[in-house]
């Protein structure tokens, strides 16, 4: 199969993803991979820091993150957008083992050749999000309705 997608500097943030072929709506791009952790135990290797404004870290489900620092992919790279044009999708595994879950970059529309790839990274926090926080995780995408920070609105 050729090479759909390839890693390299992005306008968004550092590094970034990109088509390099037309990508129809619906493809599945590239699973983010790395490390299964508990939730305990990342939380104990790199602390409950919320001021970084960066990680490599997907909440798989209520047990599991994947941890792509160790063993990541490609996937890592792709940056959050306001205004994305993939989505991150979970499938969970037969049977009792969260930690095989998966989850899976997928075009929600037709991308052309060139076009970053992009999705909400979705990030809750349990704690109020003062200014500070929220520019620690500053959303730098430029979609015309930027909300300026990647953290979700609470509910």
């Amino acid at each position: 199969m050729a090479r759909r997608i390839q890693q390299r500097r992005s306008r968004i943030h550092g590094n970034g993803v990109f088509a390099v072929a037309d990508i129809p709506a619906g493809t599945r791009l590239v699973e983010y991979r790395g490390l299964r952790r508990l939730h305990a135990d990342a939380d104990a290797l790199y602390g409950d820091d919320l001021e970084t404004g960066h990680t490599f870290l997907f909440t798989l489900n209520d047990e599991y993150l994947i941890d792509a620092n160790e063993g990541g992919n490609v996937a890592r790279w792709i940056n959050h957008s306001c205004a994305p044009n993939c989505q991150a999708v979970l499938e969970e595994a037969d049977g009792t083992d969260r930690s095989a879950d998966r989850v899976f970059i997928e075009a929600l529309r037709d991308i052309v050749a060139g076009e970053e790839l992009a999705y909400n990274y979705g990030i809750r926090l349990s704690v109020p999000h003062t200014a500070l926080l929220k520019r620690q995780w500053a959303c730098r995408c430029g979609a015309e309705k930027c909300s300026g920070t990647m953290l979700q609105p609470k509910r």
